[in-house]
């Protein structure tokens, strides 16, 4: 189409691996051939599987369910670019639809380039429908996952199911849109892993140092058994149209959980409250595909401040289609046993009787306004303050004797 519809004399076909099923490389490949072209294939299973253990340290999740696609767009965005740049081509083109978030976070990258955008699909108005009738006048071998039936998108940290019957929110779906997960309860037996982090970042599974994607792939495989990963999701789009998303996530899943887990430990409270503010801020961005955000920087400042402490081992349990932290450990925990043992009797210097002070401060602002609201009298009012002092408080000041 390029060629026929846009006039372009030359078109370069890429293929960015980021974690796909080797099917599709192969698919890629024989299109290729179909319609003589130049095709590259670059790997970037390695940047991409980094920049999901930057979604980690971020605690990054979208209504729910950890991120995926929308941490490849702008890995493959980037490296289309870089051949583009390379062969001195004029334009890049995308095959994104005009109703979904792929389009902006491919463009997010590529607008900020010199070469022109070409999205056929949107600017045509064309279906997918239409594109398979294309496919098939000129005998390629598109498909579309499934064998059609669905739109599925797979990398190395999730596996996203949509279309035909699943665009029904009342559909219940069946067990063969899964490929990572097994039916949750299918796995009687339970399971543990401990996983080691080093400043935030995930380096080891029960004790076995792994790079990023080794790490992801073995876990995706360990916690898929176990059913854990799943989310069933209506999902709100950048243009605001409501999307009903079916995903798999097991890697992504456990060590999310694991990450929080450790942080509960490390961070103060004021930390850990503040940090879910910025953890949100950077999910949204990523979400839009806006990696490169000036915002982006001053949250990962953030983040990598923070993380610079979670480091230790926690142990997660998969079971039932779930994983949870039932272990943690750090040189850096924010916690002392004891001083929050029921077998000890002071806090370091502090002692319980202490808190006493606090105890009768604890809630007065509120006693008191609901005092004002059930209309009690100066009368009242003054009953309150007596027993104030007979709480502890002050004697009221003798200046309000007659001789005043």
């Amino acid at each position: 189409m390029l060629s026929d519809e846009y006039d372009y004399d030359e078109v370069i076909g890429v293929t960015v691996d980021v974690g796909q099923p080797e099917a599709e490389f192969e698919e890629a490949e024989a299109t290729a051939d179909a319609l003589d072209l130049e095709h590259h294939v670059v790997d970037a299973r390695e940047a991409f599987a980094d920049q999901c253990l930057e979604a980690v340290r971020a605690n990054a999740t979208y209504q729910d369910y950890p991120l995926g696609t929308a941490l490849a767009r702008p890995v493959i965005a980037e490296r289309i670019l870089e051949v583009a740049r390379e062969h001195d081509c004029g334009a890049v083109a995308h095959g994104a639809t005009g109703k979904g978030n792929d389009q902006l976070r491919f463009e997010a990258v590529w607008r900020g380039s010199a070469l022109e955008v070409v999205a056929p699909i949107r600017e045509r108005g064309l279906t997918r429908e239409w594109e398979q009738e294309y496919a098939a006048e000129r005998d390629l071998p598109v498909e579309g996952g499934d064998e059609g039936a669905y739109s599925i998108d797979t990398n190395l940290w999730t596996r996203s199911v949509e279309g035909s019957e699943l665009e029904r929110p009342d559909h219940v779906p069946g067990e063969e849109i899964y490929e990572w997960t097994d039916a949750p309860g299918s796995e009687t037996d339970s399971a543990e892993l401990e996983i080691t982090f080093e400043a935030g970042y995930p380096v080891a599974l029960e004790g076995e140092e792994l790079e990023s994607v080794d790490l992801t792939e073995r876990l995706n495989e360990r916690a898929g058994t176990h059913g854990v990963g799943r989310t069933d999701v209506m999902e709100d789009r950048m243009l605001g149209l409501k999307v009903r998303e079916n995903y798999e996530h097991p890697a992504a899943t456990v060590l999310l959980e694991a990450h929080e887990a450790l942080e509960n430990l490390v961070l103060t409270k004021a930390e850990r409250a503040f940090k879910r503010q910025v953890d949100h801020e950077w999910a949204e961005h990523a979400y839009e595909g806006l990696l490169d955000a000036p915002l982006m920087d001053a949250l990962e400042s953030f983040v990598e401040t923070t993380n610079e402490r979670v480091t230790g081992t926690v142990t997660v349990r998969l079971e039932g289609g779930r994983a949870r932290a039932v272990a943690r450990d750090s040189a850096s925990a924010v916690y002392s046993a004891d001083a929050v043992s029921f077998d000890t009797e002071t806090v370091g210097e502090i002692t319980q009787d202490d808190a006493t002070g606090v105890a009768k401060y604890h809630g007065f602002q509120e006693r008191l306004a609901n005092t004002v609201l059930e209309g009690g009298s100066d009368h009242e009012q003054s009953e309150s303050d007596e027993q104030a002092v007979a709480d502890g408080g002050a004697e009221p000041d003798d200046a309000s004797s007659e001789d005043a």
